[in-house]
């Protein structure tokens, strides 16, 4: 009776195998250049049932379905045409469909971002900003940088400046979100986001939790991005949703007590899929290796896009941002006869801050993008941002001068200090609409693009800036500055057998550095500054005319460009002044391979001068003159540039090269003269050539690199003053490199696999501080590295990120030997994240 009903429950067993078996279904997607296509988003439908994979990073995928029906195979790539085929299972074991090769779909392409990438590596082979359109990025006649959320997450780059410094031609100038590109410094303020233009103070490095990618284009972009700056523009495109469920959270710990977490939910609120949702949030909680500097912020990002079909696609997205901190204003040294300075005469850690000090920006963005696909070639798109900015300021501050004696001489261990309170308001309006078609005449191919773009910054009323500098005279009154000729007026105190006038707010004492509370209430504010309301508004129109035939494309664009700058806006006081360009933009591709293409452009920027001065050092004059800047001469400049773009293993590798000249005129410089710090002067121009390689992508399946190389040759053509002439460019290294490279360890070596190793080496030249060419910031070579847990299912993964290995001192850049920036010294974080 036993072996009968064991007999029985094995067949029964055997049964219900039969009826469950599966069949793996394997397969290699590529697109039809034979360009892998990691990322893709695979899809197995039958009935009731529906099972999905993604494509791992040679392009392969492997799904487990039950054996015995028909299915309906599915495969998305953004840029291709959707593959659908029949399949059916009819045997146990496994059915291999070989290659399967998807078709360009450049018409997917041409929509604004709607839909998030799927891809889950270090490139990103198109772009939606470049040319208003999605375009490939081999395909556009110029160079564009991109750092995808991957290489952002393995590099744990939490902050902007982290992020993009593995991008060539790019360096940090200093602590804050500013960047020297192609050897030019930037002046506009804000960022780019999606395409459009933002206002705010980035003093305080912006986290990147809701960041899909950054796109740096090189070269000024008028024609595009309207007034931004020659050397190139930073775009941030952020998350969108995806059509597929993901649900990921982090968490991570490090040096300088820091605390740090994001979350990043995505997938369809209903049935049908049309409606998609994303929410991205991050949280900061953080000191640094610099004294009294703490960097805390809040994100929340939200977005929806409701794609009801074929023809209609729409996404609204928030941000909110929330950055409590301290604006670091730099180390001081000890001042030094040129060629004698020394950077260490200092502690890196060493600021000028006082424990009251904070600064806090507050940031709400709505955006909205429409696209109506009106016919099978023309479609409308529309793009609508709404941003406020609130910003709260107290500081202590150098004035960018030591302390002097009775007689005026300069005491080099004495920084003298002022105190500044702030408190603005602004809101900008971005309105972005155009028509994109796509059609053939015979053998050529058009696509054309005719829109209208407007921005709209609006500076409010309620703005002002109260300070304390200076000395006390002997009536209890206030002086900005110090004359040696009428010292008999001036309040006086004894230190180390010196003389001194008493300073309205106290000297910082290099040789003993004191972070005692201060009661603010204590200094005479002898300068209050009403900020006027100012009203910036730039209207574009444009046109842009894609043509290719066989292996050769253009790209011939025109935008006409009328500025306004109104100051003391609302009042019976308003003085504006008005500026226009034409601007064009010629660029040729040619194919000379399947994989490699060759390219050249030239192009012209314009950007009034009331969007250059904000971020220059110094030039807070602008806050509160009534004049506005804009009555200077524009900045105007051009590009010239040739380069090559191609593919290598089978796809898997992205090299670009390029070589460029960059040449601006009529710049905005502060002149440097200590009894007038808010002087500015207008250099004549500069000129920047160099020499740019990057390369990223697969070397193996598991083991991805990003690495580039930059050479700048940047120089003072005209100046002012003759002895600048011929000279280099302030805050630009010659030469600069990055390689970050991550292997993961596979099966074969058993007790490794579920490791993987991230290795990155920054190499950056010596560069020349803002003020002063007494002395150089010096050359250095930083080495960093990871290590990452991540079991075979890969939902869970741990990483330690040590930076600065070695522990090397080094600076970003300088302006004076008040102010300098050194980099963080040895420094780790270790994060958790899971996915489900």
């Amino acid at each position: 009776m036993e072996r009968k009903i064991m007999l029985l429950t094995v067949l029964l067993a055997f049964c219900f195998l039969q009826v469950h078996a599966q069949v793996t279904v394997t397969g290699k997607v590529r697109g039809e250049d034979q360009v892998t296509l990691p990322g893709a988003l695979v899809r197995l439908s039958s009935g009731e049932e529906l099972v999905k994979g993604v494509t791992d990073n040679d392009g392969q995928f492997r799904i487990d379905v039950t054996d015995g029906q028909t299915y309906a195979l599915e495969i998305r790539f953004l840029g291709y045409q959707v593959f659908r085929d029949q399949i059916n299972l009819e045997n146990n074991g496994t059915l291999d469909l070989g290659d399967i090769v998807m078709l360009a779909d450049e018409q997917q392409l041409q929509t604004i971002e709607v839909l998030g990438r799927e891809q889950r590596d270090y490139t990103s082979d198109y772009s939606f900003s470049a040319t208003k359109i999605g375009i490939k990025n081999r395909e556009l006649p110029q160079s564009l940088s991109v750092v995808t959320k991957e290489l952002i997450s393995d590099r744990q780059a939490y902050r902007l400046s982290e992020a993009v410094k593995t991008v060539s031609g790019v360096s940090s100038t200093g602590f804050y979100n500013h960047y020297s590109i192609r050897g030019i410094t930037q002046n506009e303020e804000g960022q780019i986001i999606n395409g459009m233009r933002t206002h705010q103070y980035f003093f305080l490095q912006p986290i990147t939790s809701n960041i899909e990618r950054i796109e740096v284009l090189k070269g000024p972009a008028s024609v595009t991005f309207s007034s931004v700056d020659p050397g190139g523009s930073i775009n941030m495109v952020t998350k969108k949703p995806l059509a597929e469920a993901r649900r990921e959270i982090s968490f991570g710990v490090g040096s300088f007590s820091t605390l740090r977490g994001t979350m990043d939910f995505t997938g369809p609120i209903n049935e049908e899929k049309t409606l998609l949702y994303r929410l991205n949030m991050g949280f900061q909680r953080g000191k640094s290796y610099r004294d009294l500097v703490r960097n805390d912020a809040l994100l929340i990002s939200p977005s929806i896009s409701y794609i009801p079909d074929e023809k209609t696609a729409i996404n609204i997205e928030m941000i909110y941002s929330d950055n409590l901190g301290t604006l670091d204003r730099g180390q001081p040294i000890f001042g030094a006869e040129p060629g004698e300075t020394d950077l260490n005469s200092t502690p890196i850690s060493l600021s000028l801050n006082a424990s009251e000090d904070y600064f806090r920006s507050t940031e709400m963005i709505l955006m909205g993008n429409f696209k109506r696909k009106l016919s099978d070639h023309i479609n409308f798109n529309l793009s609508y941002m709404k941003q406020t900015w609130t910003e709260d300021l107290a500081e202590h501050r150098t004035t960018n001068a030591f302390a002097v004696d009775i007689d005026g001489t300069p005491i080099p261990s004495l920084v003298s200090m002022r105190y500044v309170d702030r408190q603005q308001f602004w809101d900008t309006d971005n309105l972005s609409t155009y028509f994109d078609a796509d059609f053939k005449t015979g053998q050529f191919a058009h696509k054309l693009v005719a829109g209208y773009d407007l921005s709209r910054w609006h500076k409010t009323k309620g703005g002002a800036q109260n300070s304390a500098r200076g000395y006390l005279l002997n009536d209890g009154s206030v002086t900005n500055g110090f004359d040696p000729e009428d010292a008999d007026n001036y309040q006086t105190y004894q230190m180390d057998g010196v003389t001194l006038p008493v300073p309205n707010v106290a000297h910082f004492d290099l040789n003993n550095p004191v972070y005692a509370s201060v009661d603010t209430r204590d200094y005479t504010i002898n300068a209050v500054s009403i900020i006027p309301p100012t009203l910036t508004t730039t209207h574009g129109a444009y046109v842009q005319h894609q043509l290719k035939i066989g292996k050769f494309s253009s790209l011939l664009s025109l935008r006409k460009e009328w500025f306004e700058d109104v100051t003391n806006y609302g009042t019976d006081q308003e003085a504006g002044f008005k500026n226009s360009a034409l601007i064009p933009r010629i660029g040729l591709v040619y194919g000379i391979t399947g994989n490699i293409n060759l390219y050249a452009t030239y192009l012209e920027g314009f950007q009034p001068q009331s969007n250059t001065v904000t971020l220059m050092p110094s030039t807070a004059v602008f806050f509160w003159d009534p004049n506005s800047p804009a009555r200077f001469k524009p900045l105007v400049s051009d590009l010239k540039e040739i380069g090559a773009k191609g593919t290598f293993f089978k796809g898997q590798l992205h090299a670009n090269l390029a070589a460029y000249e960059i040449n601006q005129k009529n710049i905005l410089m502060n002149a440097n003269l200590p009894e007038y710090p808010d002087s500015l002067v207008q250099r004549g121009a500069d000129r920047s050539r160099g020499l740019e390689l990057e390369m990223t992508g697969y070397i193996l399946p598991n083991w991805q690199v990003n690495a580039s190389y930059s050479y700048i040759d940047a120089e003072i053509m005209e100046d002012a003053d003759s002895s600048l002439i011929g000279q280099r460019k302030e805050n630009t290294p010659i030469n600069s490199a990055n390689l970050w490279s991550r292997y993961d360890f596979g099966h074969e070596l058993t007790a490794l696999r579920d490791f993987g190793i991230g290795l990155g080496v920054q190499y950056s030249g010596d560069k020349v501080p803002w003020f002063t060419r007494d002395f150089t910031v010096p050359a250095y070579t930083l080495l960093d590295m990871a290590i990452y847990y991540a079991p075979d299912k890969k939902d869970f993964q741990l990483s330690l990120r040590v930076d600065n290995i070695t522990d090397k001192t080094y600076w970003l850049g300088a302006q004076n030997y008040t102010r300098l920036f050194p980099g963080a010294p040895r420094n780790m974080l270790l994060t958790a994240t899971y996915k489900f």
